[in-house]
């Protein structure tokens, strides 16, 4: 019996799955949030703590590095030990680290702070898809990551309009410290009800974690993500050289790995993954690609509404509400159509996205101003209901035949292509921005080019799911799907 009939002959539902699940939606979402809310408080710690631009720029990239760098290793260590454990213990030192930052009497204690709570969420989000995977089975499991692309939809979305809120309520110069501090009380809840509700991890007596492969890939990631974070102070012209060196690293870590398989020594990334379960490398690289994209946006946006309009922190993330609201519908409800249109929903959510955005550039650049930001909210809706199609599915078909024992592995792995390709986006597009807009105040035609630009990354995405779609179908007219064959391909098979 392979692997995979193994765990579903032995499945029975927990009946506390459900609320179980929106324990770890919580904390991700929480985890995902802090990546975007604190771009709207910067101005205010800048001012707050006397810091300079390049210092204020760390409390964001900082946190989105340390965030990618523990992702595939603590999916590794969630496989090999208890995920519920290390679930739990990661968000409490998300809640410990959070009140840290809100705490931080200088740029230099946040900046350390930061990059300690980035390190906590990190190893809390692969087990966010892996307990996904132990806890529900067919149809539940497509709902269920319905929910979780949702929430990383939406937790990207409003992080402006939550950073705005909190910083229109908290009036005066510490006010942006309540943009930390509003994790505290919502994490220790989720603590509290996740030691309760959470299943733990059967171990399967293979817990051995690959410390030399944990160097390889975490330098490896480090290079190929330093100079983007640092895009901001020329770190890409300075630092360049860093590429190709984390391109080897890479290219080390992955030929490591396949001589683990051939030794039967469980690896810390299976590239088995990659090379023969259907559907994985298409979807990391779908994630990978829309990320560029996705991320990058919401800075452009920002900058347009609030410095070239004129608009609060607040008013510029009401702005771009409306492709909330439409990722939180559409997301739910693409988790229940997955089974049924498989990558077809993919591509008819990337169509949505780009025809949603690339509208509403259009919009903004040629309408009249004081009535654009209304004129665009249905396009960004449709771009939003888009993204709900794109995130939520494609989660859903990267994931769904990963064997359960190496879930968090293969989460963390598929986050880390985002995180790379958000790393992109965000260091790409403000950089395009800020490039024609030059000397000039032509804000309309920045924006025009920076969004351009996040459509070319979609445009590529889609072009991937387009042709994982029509290879799916020339195969079920050619010949059919057997069912077997994911279940017995070499990913599957391993000693108990």
């Amino acid at each position: 019996m392979t692997a995979s009939a193994q765990e579903d002959a032995g499945y029975e539902p927990d009946p506390r799955r459900w609320r179980a699940l929106w324990v770890t939606l919580v904390a991700g979402f929480m985890s995902l949030l802090d990546v975007s809310i604190v771009v709207v408080a910067l101005p205010s710690v800048q001012r707050g703590l006397h810091a300079s631009p390049a210092q204020v720029q760390w409390v964001v990239s900082g946190y989105a590095l340390s965030f990618a760098l523990a992702l595939v290793t603590a999916g590794r260590l969630g496989d090999a030990l208890d995920r519920r454990r290390i679930f739990l213990l990661a968000l409490s030192g998300f809640v410990v680290f959070s009140a840290a930052c809100g705490a931080a009497p200088s740029i230099t204690l946040l900046i350390a702070a930061r990059l300690a709570q980035g390190l906590a969420a990190g190893f809390m989000a692969p087990q966010n898809s892996a307990l996904i995977q132990q806890m529900f089975r067919g149809a539940e499991r497509g709902r269920a990551f319905g929910f979780f692309g949702a929430t990383v939809g939406i937790s990207s979305a409003v992080g402006p309009l939550a950073g705005g809120m909190i910083l229109a309520l908290a009036d005066g110069a510490q006010g942006w410290r309540w943009v930390f501090y509003v994790n505290v009380p919502i994490g220790i809840l989720a603590v509290l009800l996740g030691r309760r509700l959470l299943p733990r991890t059967r171990r399967s007596g293979r817990g051995h974690v690959d410390l030399p492969g944990v160097m390889l890939l975490g330098l490896g990631v480090l290079a190929l993500m330093f100079p983007l974070v640092q895009a901001g102070s020329g770190g890409i012209g300075r630092l360049w050289w860093l590429f190709p060196a984390g391109a080897a690293l890479l290219v080390v870590f992955a030929r490591r790995q396949r001589r683990l398989v051939a030794r039967d020594i469980p690896p810390l990334l299976d590239p088995r993954l990659f090379t023969t379960l259907r559907g994985y490398a298409v979807g990391a690289g779908v994630g990978t690609l829309y990320f560029v994209g996705f991320s990058g946006v919401w800075l452009v946006f920002a900058l347009f509404y609030q410095d070239g309009l004129g608009f609060s922190p607040f008013r510029s993330g009401l702005a771009v509400t409306p492709f909330a609201l439409g990722s939180a519908c559409a997301a739910a409800i693409a988790g229940r159509l997955v089974d049924r249109l498989g990558r077809l929903l993919t591509v008819g959510g990337l169509a949505g996205v780009i025809v949603g955005l690339g509208g509403t550039a259009l919009v903004l650049r040629y309408a009249p101003l004081d009535i654009a930001p209304w004129v665009a909210a249905p396009l960004l809706f449709l771009g939003g209901a888009g993204s709900g199609c794109v995130i939520s599915p494609n989660i859903t078909m990267t994931l769904r035949d990963v064997p359960v024992h190496m879930a968090g592995a293969a989460g963390g792995a598929l986050q880390t292509g985002q995180r790379l390709g958000a790393a992109v986006g965000t260091a790409a597009l403000p950089g395009l921005f800020y490039l024609v807009l030059g000397g000039s105040d032509d804000y309309r035609g920045a924006l025009v080019v920076a969004l351009g630009a996040a459509l070319v990354g979609m445009a590529a995405a889609l072009a991937l799911a387009a042709f994982d779609w029509r290879r799916d179908r020339r195969s079920r007219q050619g010949h059919g799907t057997c069912p077997e064959d994911v279940a017995n391909s070499p990913v599957h098979a391993r000693q108990t």
